[in-house]
């Protein structure tokens, strides 16, 4: 064999060899490829398996955010002063166009006719260690002022007198405009004389109140503040005036830490909302009312008189101490 017959057989091998190495190194590959594979999803399914609980898993419940409950608001207990409140008329407050002091009758009418005029019966009720002109008119006395806590010692006299005043605790102007305007000449008379809404105060203090209600004005002595409110509403009760909403807002809120401070029952008027109502032509014409069964109820002494029952002795049908303005125990002698 030539030397170029060789080398076209070496070339042969060469190129056979090289073949069925590649064939080889391809049937190697494919039979790893699968098992490779195979491993690789079995790892994700066993992660996928660890990351997702079973449908059968417990599953803890959630319990629904609990729903807050508004707690009511208790209604007043009968006979407080927030329950009278609550029947008050709310309206806005009417032009004090009109208003004078005269509306309301001369000032401190004798109105119980009992000889002495309502100054000195409010003086004598409030003050203490008197000292008398007669039996009605007070020369000098100690107060214990409601509005300031303070002790004041009176004593009458042009420079001096005024150191105490007498307070009307719905101030007219106040009652004018929340309803009094509506009022008859003798009711108006009657609440100016009224001594459910007169006080005997220090006079700087009363008159730094001015005409303010409740939500402008009230006692510097906080003690005070529930029974002066309370008064408030007793007397607009009695004489059916209104209140406007601030003014409601600001009796409220006093009355709040004190809810079974009593209303007052108004010894002129008589029970609460015994003037008739403003629009009414009716007028106060009988002496006598029935507060209760068996109760005799006498507005003034000219009523006891009237009915001629005077003079009224402690424990008779009618008498009240408000009548008896020297406690001696004989009322409109």
């Amino acid at each position: 064999m030539t030397v170029r017959g060789k080398g076209k057989w070496i070339w042969g091998g060469i190129v056979v060899v090289a073949c069925v190495a590649i064939g080889l190194t391809a049937e190697s590959t494919t039979h790893a490829g699968p098992s490779t594979q195979d491993a690789a999803s079995s790892a994700q399914a066993t992660d996928a398996g660890a990351a997702t609980p079973s449908p059968d898993a417990a599953t803890p419940a959630t319990s629904p955010a609990p729903v807050p409950t508004r707690t009511a608001t208790p209604e007043p207990a009968a006979g407080t002063a927030l329950a009278l409140l609550k029947t008050l008329p709310v309206k806005g407050r009417a032009p004090k166009t009109g208003y004078a002091r005269t509306q309301f009758g001369p000032a401190w009418a004798d109105v119980d006719r009992n000889g002495c005029d309502t100054r000195d019966d409010v003086l004598r009720r409030d003050l203490r260690h008197l000292t008398l002109r007669g039996w009605c008119v007070v020369l000098s006395g100690i107060l214990t002022d409601p509005y300031t806590a303070r002790q004041i010692h009176f004593t009458r006299g042009v420079r001096t007198s005024t150191a105490v005043q007498i307070d009307h605790v719905v101030a007219l102007s106040d009652a004018w405009q929340t309803g009094a305007q509506k009022l008859t000449t003798a009711q108006r008379e009657m609440i100016g004389n009224d001594p459910l809404n007169l006080l005997a105060v220090d006079g700087p203090t009363n008159e730094a109140k001015g005409d303010g209600d409740a939500a402008t004005w009230l006692p510097p002595n906080k003690a005070f503040r529930c029974r002066y409110v309370a008064t408030q509403i007793s007397v607009k009760a009695a004489y059916r005036l209104w209140v406007t909403a601030a003014e409601k807002a600001a009796m409220g809120a006093v009355l709040a830490p004190c809810p079974r401070q009593p209303a007052y029952r108004d010894t002129m008027v008589g029970t609460a909302g015994a003037i008739p109502p403003p629009a009414s032509t009716a007028t106060q014409s009988a002496p006598v009312s029935t507060t209760a069964p068996g109760a005799v109820y006498y507005q003034n002494c000219a009523a006891v008189r009237a009915a001629d029952k005077a003079p009224l002795y402690r424990g008779q049908p009618g008498y009240s101490r408000t009548l008896d303005r020297d406690g001696d125990g004989i009322a409109c002698e």
